[in-house]
């Protein structure tokens, strides 16, 4: 496997021990727990990685190659995935309470999900290992985007997913040739039950929360929004948290961005949980380590009672001076729906939880009214059309005649 040119070493965020080698496990003293950092020569890199370099590459997460961990000239999957688009929702910012408001929709990669990012670093980073099996435990999206990342370059997936999954993800994860395991349990017993899988069958493990590989993938949503928004970059940047990964991968991103001079400052970060899957809000507030904790909430993604990469994710929201909340499945909900009629965005419960939380964030006086946030819409809601449904309401079933249509509009005038 070729080595990437400007990763200096790795550290491990529990015993701070460094190592040269081995980007795609944990640390081999404190295990599972020693979720390792992946330190990059930053300054070396922008020789190469600036802006009028940039204008002449494709827009992928590929463009910024120098700050993966990946070889300089390796094969990587042929989907298009990474630089989503960041628009502005005028309509939604006074519902949420802020001056202005802008959506990154992550619903715009090949999978519908952000977790195609890390997924295509992580099968790159296998076919390079010339492993043969990749798998992964997931409630849904990193599941999808692995197993369609692994059928593009032929690579044969294990998924591991819980019996709650949302069966227009297993639908996807069946599509691309996956192997499919539903597991009688929760996610963190899924997920214990992945780890033993690949550690007994030698299988390229997936996993964000002890591959630290896979984190850098997700910083590229972070150098994305840095490169798009430049002198312009937000207050505030809103992110729904399960294990842990994604915001820390998104803050690490910033903070390189601004390293290289992309951007003038760094925004505070808004991590947001479910009210019932809330172990990092608490670690957050009372200051101390997380205590796995019993997980329920209709957002599936980030339904995690054990959250793996918590050392991360607290440290991306207190270095950045920002904030945690945690928001009941009924302003998920809410927010489900004032994203779609609002800005014309179709998220699932857990890609705009994010939303959900500025919108809280705002009436706890964390947010100011008259700042500006970017929020990341995280996946599609046709990932879970069921709640999608419970949310929106049902259709009105009328005859097939002219009378029918005006009954109708009688009863139920439009506005």
């Amino acid at each position: 496997m070729g080595a990437p040119p400007f990763v200096e070493r790795l550290e491990c965020l529990r015993c701070g021990r460094a190592f040269k080698r081995g980007l795609d496990g944990p640390c081999p003293r404190c295990g599972p727990e020693g979720v390792l950092e992946i330190l990059f020569d930053v300054r070396a890199a922008g020789r190469s990685l600036n802006r009028r370099s940039l204008k002449g590459r494709a827009k992928d997460i590929w463009r910024y190659r120098e700050l993966l961990p990946v070889s300089a000239k390796g094969a990587t999957p042929p989907l298009p995935v990474g630089w989503t688009p960041i628009t502005s929702a005028p309509r939604l910012a006074p519902w949420a309470g802020v001056r202005t408001l802008l959506v990154k929709d992550e619903s715009r990669n090949p999978t519908a999900s952000f977790k195609d990012r890390a997924s295509v670093v992580g099968v790159t980073r296998a076919v390079a290992a010339r492993a043969r099996v990749v798998a992964c435990a997931s409630t849904g999206n990193a599941a999808s985007s692995l197993a369609g990342a692994a059928a593009s370059v032929g690579l044969q997936a294990v998924i591991f997913v819980p019996e709650f999954a949302p069966e227009p993800k297993v639908a996807q994860l069946m599509i691309f040739g996956a192997r499919v395991l539903r597991v009688r349990g929760s996610y963190d017993e899924t997920w214990e039950l992945c780890q033993r899988a690949c550690a007994r069958h030698g299988w390229y493990n997936r996993n964000a929360a002890v591959n630290p590989s896979l984190v850098e993938g997700k910083k590229t949503c972070g150098l994305e929004i840095g490169e798009q928004t430049g002198t312009e970059v937000p207050d505030w940047v809103a992110v729904s948290v399960g294990d842990g990964c994604t915001i820390a991968g998104i803050w690490k991103g910033l903070g390189e961005m601004r390293a290289l001079g992309f951007i003038p400052h760094l925004p505070q970060m808004l991590g947001v949980q479910a009210a019932g899957a809330r172990p990092l809000v608490d670690a957050f507030e009372s200051g101390r380590d997380v205590t796995p904790a019993a997980a329920r909430t209709v957002a599936d993604s980030i339904c995690v009672g054990h959250p793996r990469n918590w050392r991360k994710a607290l440290r991306a929201v207190r270095s950045s001076g920002g904030a945690m909340v945690a928001v009941p499945d009924e302003a998920i909900l809410e927010a489900m729906r004032a994203a779609g009629r609002r800005a014309g965005v179709f998220g699932e419960p857990a890609g705009v939880a994010g939303l959900a939380g500025v919108r809280a964030a705002v009436e706890k006086g964390i947010i100011g009214r008259g700042e500006s946030v970017l929020a990341v819409v995280t996946g599609s809601g046709l990932k879970d059309a069921r709640t999608a449904m419970s949310a929106a309401g049902q259709p009105f079933t009328l005859a097939p005649t002219d009378a029918a249509v005006d009954a109708h509009l009688a009863e139920r005038p439009l506005p």
